[in-house]
């Protein structure tokens, strides 16, 4: 079976090209091996990439932990640590606007998906139950 080519998005726009090639290496490697499993293999693994954690999702939960921390840090220890949480929502706020801020090359790096690669992998899993 042949895979669908992921269409351009922002975040994958915004990624260094071997990143993104390694990502879509990794999904094409997943599909085959699970070409070769049996179908409760393959049903676990599709109830982990319906938990598994977008890049947005990511992105949006690293905001607020760090947005938090600044304003604890500004209440308790200086007014200062409020840089924190302003900087957080201004990279937050790019990110929405360009589809990329400064986390997001690390992120990429450590492997974490756009929406758009989980369900790649995800649906043509779901064709292997088909057949």
């Amino acid at each position: 079976m042949q895979t669908a080519q992921i269409t351009a998005d922002r975040v994958r726009d915004n990624t260094a090209d071997s990143i993104n090639q390694k990502i879509d290496n990794e999904i094409n490697a997943s599909i085959q091996f699970y070409k070769q499993q049996d179908a409760s293999v393959i049903r676990a693994r599709i109830a982990e990439l319906d938990k598994e954690w977008d890049i947005e999702r990511t992105l949006e939960f690293n905001a607020s932990a760090v947005a938090f921390i600044g304003v604890i840090l500004s209440a308790t220890v200086s007014k200062k640590w409020m840089i924190l949480p302003g900087l957080v929502t201004f990279f937050l706020g790019q990110h929405a606007i360009q589809g990329w801020c400064p986390p997001l090359p690390l992120f990429r790096q450590m492997n974490i998906r756009t929406r758009k690669e989980i369900d790649k992998e995800k649906y043509a899993l779901l064709e292997l139950l088909k057949s």
